[in-house]
């Protein structure tokens, strides 16, 4: 494959806004691709730092015929997996959910997806 091919994959795009002693700025980094990661002080412009990250990236790559990465595609998961807790913990999330009208299944969702 050539650089533009791997420029169109799905690449998983992390971004972060961040608050500290720097400032306030946005943080990215491409999942799939160890180390591929940039910052800027708006979304915008930390999505076109972070594709002109990843071009260099794929370019050194490619240039020293190096093994790339592609993106996991989403049908392989299943959206289940399990998860063992103290029975301690359980009884609380359990209570939680009740109180808030929901499944254990949906809170411990929302939890996560926080």
């Amino acid at each position: 494959m050539e650089l533009k091919d791997y420029m169109k994959l799905p690449y998983t795009r992390l971004v972060q806004e961040m608050n500290d002693e720097s400032g306030h700025y946005f943080y990215g980094r491409i999942l799939e691709l160890d180390g591929c990661q940039s910052t800027a002080d708006t979304l915008e412009e930390l999505y076109a730092s972070l594709n002109e990250a990843m071009e260099l990236y794929l370019e050194v790559k490619l240039e020293n015929n190096l093994p790339i990465p592609v993106p996991d595609v989403v049908g392989n998961y299943s959206g289940k997996f399990v998860v063992r807790l103290p029975k301690t913990l359980h009884q609380r999330l359990a209570i939680e959910a009740e109180r808030e009208g929901v499944s254990l299944n949906q809170l411990a969702l929302y939890k996560l997806a926080q």
